[in-house]
């Protein structure tokens, strides 16, 4: 394992995972095991998947808390802080823009076709990703087992639950066929209790503030906190939750803005939950600037910080839950169905983006380039646009 060199040194490798970042959960962990995993030994491919199975199993952002829980093992609280606004800042400042600038974007016709090869480039991302963590996770045939039957769950039930309850079953499983004894050995955890309160009391405080005063700002702070701790999975998940409250029920912007965001943070890196900057914003245009400025920050602060609280209280937890024994048995299951989940996105993701020709080429241009681990992921999403651009 190497350390960083410096907190700057690590974030710097944040912000490329930032800018790289397309697609989903599951497509982001194939740039966090490019650029943390093989270019920088921050951690080891078993350390991810086991992160990515720890985030996906909690409420909130499943890629950021993963990033988050990674600048937390570097550096403690703190360079966790650091990490997720390193890690969110440029798609929430873009997506603040974009909310002003709806009304020029409309007026303009900016035609979508030059982001017609990032999609295929993310999932050049996954598929190498399933294949690097195959290789680590399948050691016999309960780990196969586990792995084909979590592909064929996830792909076909579409559900946020199904999550983390196929990752609860395969640890569970891994636990009942194991045949070593005094397995629950014990550890003495003392959980962070301040952030679980900070946690629970933000959440209160914030629908009592919504409930009982005018101000919209309370409301929306709310409205987004609530999103981002009752919602698994990636920003794919919150979105109709968004569209329902947003636009069917409190009209705070039409359908068409709605869906002209989302096809917006479609073609940005980073995390997909930066969506809530561009809704809180069109939600408290109207007044003034700075009040649709503070719209978009009360949508990012509101949505985020539920997942950063959740990583403060969950991850010193977890490195002292992982020196129990039926822990660590749990895990080679849990790790399984994790690459199961990586397999089946990489599946449903292949199949969303077709199989034209120049599709095809581009994901295998990507692969290739990824395996010389010589081309930052940055400077493949520029040769995608320009792609994209040319053709």
């Amino acid at each position: 394992m190497t350390p960083p060199p410096s907190i700057l040194a690590f974030l710097k490798d944040v912000l490329i995972c930032s800018l790289g970042a397309y697609g989903g959960p599951e497509a982001h962990l194939g740039v966090f095991m490019d650029q943390m995993v093989a270019k920088r030994k921050y951690l080891t491919d078993e350390e991810l998947i086991e992160l990515m199975a720890l985030c996906s199993i909690l409420p909130g952002p499943t890629s950021s808390q993963t990033i988050v829980s990674i600048g937390h093992k570097m550096g403690g609280p703190i360079l966790a802080l650091l990490t997720m606004l390193v890690w969110s800042a440029p798609a929430l400042i873009v997506m603040t823009a974009v909310s002003f600038l709806y009304a020029l974007l409309a007026a303009t016709n900016v035609s979508t076709d030059l982001l017609r090869y990032v999609g295929p480039m993310a999932v050049g991302f996954i598929v190498l990703a399933a294949y690097r963590i195959g290789r680590k996770v399948l050691t016999d045939w309960l780990t196969i087992g586990l792995l084909v039957a979590s592909t064929i769950a996830t792909y076909f039930v579409r559900s946020p639950w199904i999550f983390p309850l196929v990752l609860l079953a395969g640890g569970a499983l891994a636990i009942l066929v194991s045949k070593e004894k005094d397995i629950w050995n014990r550890v003495r955890i003392r959980p962070p209790w301040p952030y679980l309160i900070l946690f629970a009391g933000l959440a209160i405080g914030s629908l009592a503030a919504a409930y009982l005063t005018d101000i919209q700002f309370f409301g929306l702070f709310e409205r987004f906190y609530r999103y981002g701790y009752l919602v698994f999975g990636g920003g794919q998940v919150i979105v109709p939750v968004m569209h329902g409250e947003l636009v069917v029920v409190n009209e705070y912007m039409t359908n068409e803005e709605f869906l002209t965001g989302y096809g917006l943070v479609q073609g940005l890196p980073g995390p997909m939950f930066s969506f809530a900057a561009y809704a809180g914003g069109l939600a408290a245009r109207g007044a003034s600037v700075w009040y649709q400025l503070a719209g978009a920050i009360a949508g990012g602060i509101g949505i985020f910080l539920p997942g950063l609280l959740l990583i403060y209280f969950v991850y010193p937890v977890w490195e002292k839950l992982r020196q129990i024994r039926a822990i660590k048995i749990s895990l080679k299951g849990i790790n399984a169905v994790a690459g199961g989940m990586i397999l089946a996105a990489a599946i449903i993701l292949i199949r969303a983006n077709g199989f034209a020709p120049a599709t095809l080429v581009a994901t295998i241009l990507t692969l290739a380039l990824l395996a010389t681990r010589k081309v930052p992921a940055p400077i493949l999403v520029i040769l995608a646009l320009l792609a994209g651009i040319i053709f």
